[in-house]
């Protein structure tokens, strides 16, 4: 959920843990060609969590959406006949 907030003791942080942000589930930019072959071969599903499909015209609408927690992954289609 968006609206979830994190805590944590500041003290831990002084004692040498680390709090650290992670894009794109860690991932490499070199593990991109090996994720698409995956995705290609079925091999993993990552349609479960598109939420949107919409127009690249709409993109600014889509980025409210993220921002606002409306949508999980919002998937842009070049072609302004985007399947919904």
């Amino acid at each position: 959920e968006m609206d979830k907030e994190l805590s944590f003791n500041p003290l831990e942080i002084l004692e040498g843990r680390k709090l650290k942000y992670v894009a794109f589930g860690g991932f490499k930019k070199s593990d991109i060609p090996r994720l698409v072959d995956k995705y290609m071969n079925n091999e993993f599903d990552l349609d479960k969590y598109v939420t949107q499909r919409m127009a690249f015209s709409d993109i600014n609408v889509a980025m409210e959406m993220l921002i606002a927690g409306k949508c999980l992954r919002c998937v842009l289609h070049m072609d302004e006949d985007c399947p919904n």
